[in-house]
């Protein structure tokens, strides 16, 4: 059995520094807990709700390899504020496979974002994105996804290697079962340096500067009956959502 490559943990003390010098960082589960001030059973609490997702009716290459869910919200200092339900948009430029469409989703469920728990974790997160360009409101997109070897094989960025155009990108690896692949790889938006790594463990936390990196997660197999790989993907933007052009 190939040994999978580790990522590069970094202590939440050394997050801002890390971040900032790099444009990534990883947490591992117990700096994630820490940081944001939160125990791991209480976000153990929400996988019950990943059983729940409904598939991705967008998929443009034909697969069914995807669940998701969706919501919106604006972090402000320790305040966190769900706005209405809302369309996820991206430009062609920074998503040729499913960029210029409107996407509604279905929207998260509410016993997942009503506790504490959630607050705490996208404000202390928000909070990490204010130390490197500044304390402002932050608007943040929030994506479950299950990617499922059902037909065989999942792509977890069907769009391959991207950046999502916002400012910081946060995966949050939930639950790994039963695959093989899955190598979350980095590269330098403006440069030839890159990095690969395997997320193994729940709550490992990797963010992004999604101004200065390129990333992907490879596709993965099954290596057990019913594998799949979830994650809880939080994007950070200054000033608005990602919207299409006034018509």
């Amino acid at each position: 059995m190939t040994s999978l490559l580790a990522p590069p943990i970094t202590s939440p003390d050394t997050l801002t520094d890390t971040l900032r010098s790099q444009g990534h960082a990883a947490l591992a589960p117990a700096g994630l807990a820490g940081l944001a001030g939160v125990e791991l059973e209480s976000l153990g609490a929400w996988l019950p709700s990943w059983e729940r997702l409904p598939p991705d009716a967008y998929l443009r290459d034909g697969g069914r390899y995807r669940r998701r869910r969706h919501g919106s919200f604006v972090a402000t200092g320790p305040s966190l504020l769900q706005v209405p339900h809302r369309a996820h948009w991206q430009p062609v430029s920074y998503n040729a496979l499913h960029g210029g469409l409107e996407r509604w989703f279905e929207p998260l469920e509410p016993a997942l974002v009503s506790g504490p728990a959630w607050e705490q974790l996208i404000v202390s997160l928000a909070g990490a994105c204010s130390a490197i360009k500044g304390a402002q409101p932050w608007y943040v997109e929030a994506h479950q996804f299950r990617i499922d070897t059902t037909d065989g094989i999942g792509r977890p960025t069907p769009e391959g290697a991207h950046r999502d155009g916002v400012d910081f990108v946060a995966v949050i690896l939930v639950a790994r079962e039963g695959v093989k692949g899955g190598e979350t790889r980095i590269f330098e938006a403006d440069g030839p340096a890159g990095l690969r790594f395997t997320l193994t463990q729940p709550w490992t936390t990797l963010l992004l500067d999604d101004e200065r990196v390129v990333h992907e997660t490879t596709p993965i197999q099954p290596a057990a009956a019913g594998g799949h790989r979830d994650t809880l993907v939080l994007t950070f933007r200054a000033h608005g959502f990602q919207d299409p052009a006034p018509r």
